[in-house]
């Protein structure tokens, strides 16, 4: 969607309000760079003031980022997404994984209710996708596979405030599961039945049985993880 000359009486706020819709829209994708503020200024209308000052307040909000001699760029698709990647990245992993825990079992049972034919599909490829990289070691792409598993499972819910809740533990999700394929790798291979027992309870529409088979994963990881110091 093209900006436009802001027409209420806070130009700044309008501004604002503008840049945030490119942002969470997806216009302007997070890891990507905004028009310069000549484009910006042409675009909306408005002063350099009014467009610096909006730029401040979404980068002090955590969505922007000013990098000196190198722009500004999309640091997260909302400020909600910021203040819970902050406030995440200073967490316990295990405090991490209890939320997740939670947030993950209801997306489960949804998913149980809810999943459409393509969502089963991503699924299983998914899964036989993990079990690819355990067996060639592949820490790294297990880490990334294991997030993308998660992600499908909570899309197959349809509920895009729980996506966006799950979606915003960004990097110290990804984190958590790091450390707990590390600690697994010290007492075994990753046990890929319990990712199994969900899928299977999702095909089936059970959204009980998927519920249980999500805390089993995440009570797996969370007794590997251990007691907060």
């Amino acid at each position: 969607m093209p900006l436009e000359t802001p027409r209420r009486a806070s130009v700044i706020g309008d501004v604002i309000s503008q840049m945030e819709t490119m942002v969470v829209s997806g216009e302007w994708p997070v890891g990507t760079r905004i028009p310069p503020e000549p484009e910006l200024v042409a675009a909306l209308g408005v002063g350099r003031n009014s467009v610096r000052e909006a730029v401040r307040a979404l980068a002090h909000s955590g969505m922007l980022e000013v990098r000196q001699g190198d722009g500004t760029w999309v640091r997260a698709a909302s400020g909600l997404g910021a203040a819970l990647d902050r406030y995440v990245r200073r967490a316990d992993a295990r405090h991490v994984l209890e939320v997740r825990r939670g947030l993950e079992r209801e997306a489960a049972r949804l998913a149980a209710r809810h999943r459409t034919d393509e969502d089963l599909r991503r699924l299983t490829a998914a899964l036989a996708r993990q079990h690819d990289l355990a067996a060639a070691d592949d820490r790294d792409g297990f880490v990334r596979g294991d997030l993308e598993f998660h992600r499908l499972v909570t899309a197959a819910a349809h509920n895009p405030v729980l996506a966006d809740l799950l979606d915003h533990l960004g990097d110290a999700l990804a984190a958590t599961i790091a450390l707990t394929v590390a600690e697994q790798r010290a007492v075994g291979s990753p046990r890929f039945h319990v990712h199994t027992d969900l899928v299977e309870a999702i095909r089936a529409g059970e959204p009980e049985a998927a519920g249980r088979a999500s805390d089993a994963l995440l009570d797996e990881l969370l007794t590997l993880v251990g007691d907060p110091a």
